[in-house]
């Protein structure tokens, strides 16, 4: 990046770091900040659809509806985050080329189980070898989307589910007293008034899922953890401009630092919204305030 790094066997010093910090393969490890704060972003309203999806088939009135809803819980929440991950990607991945393939090549004649191989046309696969990196990359990056919106949409069902039973039900009988709807009564007072309940396992939802990204890696995203174990790793002049002993600790700790400092600031935003639903509300919290005021 600098004019002086042309030639880094002269450097030394802060020289030598400014040019060090400023190779390619540290812009990717900049950028995968991004890429991490990116899944959060994203991950996290899509779980928390996931989650009142499930939490309202919980809790339906037709019964495979509410049978559906309580096994996905039951099921997601009971696999091993780690196993899910590495078993369900290959498992969506292959999905959605057996249904691209059943479109595409409808006069395939070939078994597409070949022993332990998955086998489509070259019109299925998903993204094409065609396609420029970056679809790869994007396409890699929806999986683990939607792998975490999956599993954390589960631990969202169980926590708006509880949530909902919260809610007194002499507030929903009063409100169906009045004339309203079972969908009224779900819109207007349950659904307004469950939100202080189940934001602290909300909040405590959300801090289990800043501390999961490093699973990006597991599923081939190029993330922080990824950048981390690559730069910090022994670095010798015959393989790179700019050698180094075993760095790990020092990247790591770079890590633990941002993670450290991103739940901290997550906490202080939770802080602030609970204040503010719990206003009003008859639950412990709106009773300090009220005590707080007097």
């Amino acid at each position: 990046m600098f004019s002086y790094c042309t030639d880094p066997s002269t450097l030394d010093g802060l020289k030598w770091l400014s040019c060090y910090l400023t190779t390619g393969k540290h812009m990717s490890f900049y950028a995968s900040f991004g890429t991490v704060l990116a899944l959060l972003a994203i991950t996290a309203p899509v779980a928390l659809l996931f989650g009142f999806a499930g939490a309202s088939a919980a809790r339906a009135r037709i019964a495979p509806i509410r049978w559906l809803g309580k096994s996905y819980t039951a099921i997601v929440r009971g696999v091993p985050d780690i196993a899910f991950f590495l078993f369900f990607v290959i498992a969506l991945d292959q999905a959605f080329e057996w249904m691209r393939h059943k479109v595409k090549c409808p006069d395939w004649d070939q078994p597409i189980r070949q022993g332990s191989d998955f086998i489509v046309c070259d019109a299925a696969k998903l993204p094409l070898s065609s396609s420029p990196q970056w679809i790869h990359e994007a396409y890699g990056f929806s999986l683990a989307v939607l792998t975490f919106a999956i599993v954390f949409g589960a631990f969202a069902a169980n926590v708006l589910y509880g949530a909902m039973r919260a809610v007194p039900r002499a507030q929903l009988e009063t409100a169906e007293a009045y004339g309203m709807s079972h969908r009224q009564t779900f819109w207007r007072i349950l659904v307004p008034q469950m939100w202080t309940y189940a934001l602290p396992g909300l909040s405590n939802l959300w801090m289990i899922l800043i501390k999961a990204t490093p699973l990006l890696f597991l599923l081939g995203v190029e993330d922080v953890v990824y950048w981390a174990r690559e730069l910090g790793a022994t670095k010798t002049a015959k393989f790179s401009d700019y050698p180094h002993g075993n760095w790990h600790m020092q990247y790591f700790f770079g890590l633990l630092v941002f993670y450290l400092a991103f739940t901290s600031l997550s906490e202080r935003v939770f802080k602030r919204i609970s204040a503010r639903l719990s206003h009003g509300q008859a639950t412990a919290a709106g009773e300090a305030q009220r005590k707080a005021a007097q």
